[in-house]
């Protein structure tokens, strides 16, 4: 017998088995008579790399995928990476600005060249670690929602979607990011409460000597005033109805107006109304007919509709109104404030509402399929504490702006001609072929028209993955999608349950008239011991590889699951891999013990033994139950510490030594 190493090296074995397992296609799962388990990954960023929620979330969907095999199921682990425009884009243009190239000197050819090849140099990095984490995928799958099948299914999806009248153009109010150039959804915002100023501000009644006072975070924003609003039941200001006042800098004349909206306790009661940078001033602005004026261009400087501090930043601006209000005897005084910043998730800069022209998808009708599947228990959230979230969610879901205003994605295929009117085409010859029918004139040619620059949102895609995983949209009756869709669980964070989870549930519905998948599993977030998310920018999260290289992937596979319970934030100390090291050390341990043992069939068993072998095996048995038992309810963390007590304990600190 060869002879065995008295220490167990994990990088060794590790990748000589993954290679073993790969040379024979253990992991191919193809169509046949036995019943199919399938997952599809959450496709990270094809140009990121491995973090720790990686880490948790692809072990996760190993273990699942893994049981299922030894259950005799035809597993099915479906791997693809993310174009991920804004993150992608970003980083792309950082890189270009670098070598001293800006965007804005490329043609769109030329950048999406550069695109293209900054994607191909990175991004098969984070699925070769994922490789190297273990992962049981069906590699010969690996999709990415920018090759040939995935954008014709999204294009053709928008085609459809504008044809049922689901999607349209308008100018809504949105969050704009000034940094990036372009709108983001309601879920790309991240709120953070930050210091911030109270400024209180007159304005002049018009015809009187008194004024009105108004409290303001934004005082660079009075500049785009076109009234001063009151609660309806605050007699404070009663005797202003019908009355006008003078914005203070621009010494505009706007009116009075009164409106359920304002918060009597806030402030002073006055609130300034600035329909172009606020969705609540927006609304108003709507239901009393008051004009917009837009005082930023889209980078945040302030336009020439501003009429003061043209060309400087908006911050800046800030700083320049206080001075000015201060100079004019317009500012009564400057207050400390905790106010709750939105930032935009991707570029961290503080996000600007904005009205702007855009695309979107109504929501409201096409959600109800994928509310009632949550909650009628089609669809099972683990753990379920999450289904009021996604209810509330759901019941007031708002239309989605699936536009962004970027080169690098899915280009939205409207194509404009004559007078701004547009055609909406799956390819350039059906518009051509539109056009020439809309406008009577034969002789339209490609030359005539020209195409939307905006691209879809990244989630417009990915919102479609449990199906272009299969082709279900350019060939919804092939042998794939009927065979392994929908899938079996979903395991993902709890943070995307709404713009991703939820749309996918909508897609799935709308397109296959059943959901996408029947369990989703939600992960917590990993974070540190002060509780805190790890980021790089914190430098509080460790490099993957290098725990892999220091505990063995099997060492840090089992420290992560140990201690993250369905939903619940994991806090990552280096003591749980070191653990998990352990853990395989024990069984490297335990079979070298075994393999030194010679059985003698010629000797009779000795009470003792036969009696530890009876109790090894109900305590098996009994232990594979409970096991079993954990699965079913997505308790993994739980299913795990069984079956290292089971080793640890049971077969090891006691059967090992009686026998």
């Amino acid at each position: 017998m060869t002879e065995i190493p008295s220490k167990y090296e994990p990088a060794s074995a590790e990748s000589r088995w993954y290679s073993y397992w790969m040379e024979k296609g253990f992991f191919r799962s193809r169509p046949d008579n036995r019943e199919p388990y399938t997952i599809i990954i959450p496709p990270p960023n094809v140009t990121g790399v491995l973090h720790m929620g990686h880490m948790l979330n692809n072990t996760t969907q190993d273990v699942l995928i893994r049981r299922a095999r030894m259950l005799g199921f035809n597993a099915c682990w479906v791997p693809g990476t993310d174009h991920a425009s804004i993150a992608t884009e970003a980083r792309l243009v950082a890189k270009l600005r670098s070598e001293g190239i800006e965007k804005r000197s490329l043609t769109r050819d030329e950048f999406m060249e550069h695109a293209w090849e900054w994607t191909r140099k990175h991004g098969g990095i984070i699925l070769e670690q994922l490789k190297r984490l273990g992962a049981s995928c069906d590699w010969e799958r690996t999709l990415f929602t920018m090759d040939e099948p995935r954008y014709k299914s999204v294009i053709k999806v928008f085609v459809d979607l504008y044809k049922k009248g689901l999607i349209y153009r308008g100018v809504r109010m949105v969050n704009w990011d000034p940094q990036a150039l372009t709108a983001v959804s309601d879920e790309e915002v991240v709120y953070t409460e930050e210091k911030s100023k109270l400024y209180y501000v007159r304005y002049q009644i018009v015809g009187e000597e008194g004024c009105v006072t108004v409290a303001t975070t934004r005082p660079e924003t009075i500049l785009g005033d076109t009234a001063v609003c009151a609660n309806p039941a605050d007699e404070r200001y009663a005797h202003l109805k019908g009355k006008h006042v003078i914005v203070p800098m621009v010494n505009r004349e706007v009116p009075f107006i009164f409106d359920d909206y304002v918060d009597m306790e806030f402030g002073t009661g006055c609130l300034k109304i600035t329909p172009a940078h606020d969705i609540n001033d927006y609304e108003i602005g709507v239901r009393y007919n008051l004009e917009s004026i837009d005082i930023f261009n889209d980078d945040g400087t302030l336009s020439e509709a501003a009429g003061l501090f043209i060309g400087k930043d908006r911050f800046e601006a800030r700083s320049l109104a206080e001075v000015e209000l201060s100079r004019t005897g317009a500012l009564v005084k400057v207050e400390d404030y905790i106010n709750k910043i939105g930032r935009s998730e991707r570029t961290h800069v503080v996000i600007e509402p904005k009205l702007s022209l855009q695309w979107f998808l109504s929501m409201k009708d096409i959600s109800q399929p994928a509310l009632r599947a949550v909650m009628d228990n089609t669809v099972r959230l683990y753990p379920d504490k999450f289904k009021n979230v996604y209810r509330h969610w759901m019941e007031n879901v708002r239309d989605w702006c699936i536009s962004r205003q970027l080169w690098w994605g899915h280009r939205i295929p409207a194509w404009y001609y004559s007078n701004n009117e547009f055609v909406v085409a799956e390819t350039e010859e059906e518009a051509v072929e539109k056009a020439r029918r809309a406008t009577g004139n034969a002789k339209l040619t490609m030359n005539d028209l020209r195409q939307d620059e905006d691209v879809l949102d990244t989630w417009f895609s990915s919102w479609l993955w449990p199906l272009t995983c299969f082709d279900g949209i350019n060939h919804p009756d092939n042998e794939d999608i009927k065979y392994y869709y929908p899938s079996n669980v979903l395991v993902t964070a709890p943070d995307i349950l709404f713009f991703w989870v939820a749309r996918m549930i909508i897609a799935g519905y709308e397109y296959r008239g059943q959901e996408p998948f029947g369990d989703v599993y939600l992960t917590g977030m990993v974070r540190d011991k002060q509780k805190r998310k790890m980021s790089k920018s914190l430098g509080n999260s460790p490099d993957p590889i290098d725990l892999m290289e220091k505990y063995g992937a099997d060492g840090v596979r089992v420290g992560m699951l140990l201690c993250s319970p369905a939903g619940n934030d994991l806090l990552y100390d280096d003591s749980l891999p070191e653990q998990g090291r352990n853990f395989a050390n024990k069984i490297w341990n335990a079979f070298r013990l075994m393999m030194t043992m010679k059985r003698d069939d010629g000797l009779e068993q000795p009470a003792a033994s036969a009696a530890a072998v009876a109790w090894m095996r109900n305590t098996m048995r009994k232990s594979l139950a409970d096991i079993e038992d954990s699965f079913v309810r997505y308790r993994i963390s739980d299913a795990l510490m069984q079956a290292y007590k089971l080793f640890w304990d049971d077969f090891s600190g006691w059967f090992l030594e009686i026998i």
